[in-house]
């Protein structure tokens, strides 16, 4: 006698661990037609092992975002579960790649700010270098000797700190 509609023999073999990306097939009923919808991801955990109330927590990345899925291991909606790959992992719970992804995410996010930063300060020297060049008023009264060391000086200093910079973003 079958309580469930779902293979409990073949989903307790499958033998998924975390670290494993799988593909799980769901079903899906739209307008009374069923249709499979593959979700593909990491497997973040696998909670209660093999009794009727076990799940596994499935993730991917999609769009940039990460969208997590917790799927009960002999749910009748889900068609079939693929492992694609196995991976080796020292952790039962990998919930640690929640904050790595951020991490990259917020890295990459910074990259992007310094070189639009970057093209402003570039705009605003062109700017700055442009209206001088073609200014035909007459010369400005000229600047006494000790004003004149003082901006060569912050000239000098300018180089030294654009290096700096340079090493930084190394």
């Amino acid at each position: 006698m079958e309580f469930t509609p779902v293979n409990t023999e073949a989903r307790k073999k499958l033998g998924i661990k975390a670290g494993d990306t799988v593909r799980v097939m769901q079903k899906i009923e739209e307008k009374g037609k069923i249709r499979l919808q593959p979700f593909e991801g990491i497997v973040l955990s696998v909670k209660h092992g093999t009794e009727p109330g076990a799940t596994f927590t499935v993730r991917r990345m999609s769009g940039g975002f990460g969208v997590e899925k917790i799927f009960p291991l002999f749910s009748p909606v889900i068609d079939s579960v693929e492992i694609i790959k196995r991976s080796k992992v020292r952790r039962s719970k990998l919930y640690y790649i929640r904050e790595t992804a951020i991490k990259q995410i917020k890295k990459r996010m910074k990259m992007i700010f310094v070189s639009i930063k970057e093209e402003r300060e570039e705009k605003q020297v062109e700017n700055e270098e442009a209206p001088a060049e073609s200014s035909d008023t007459p010369e400005a009264p000229k600047e006494s000797p000790e004003e004149t060391k003082a901006e060569e000086q912050e000239e000098e200093s300018k180089p030294e700190e654009n290096e700096k910079e340079d090493k930084k973003e190394d």
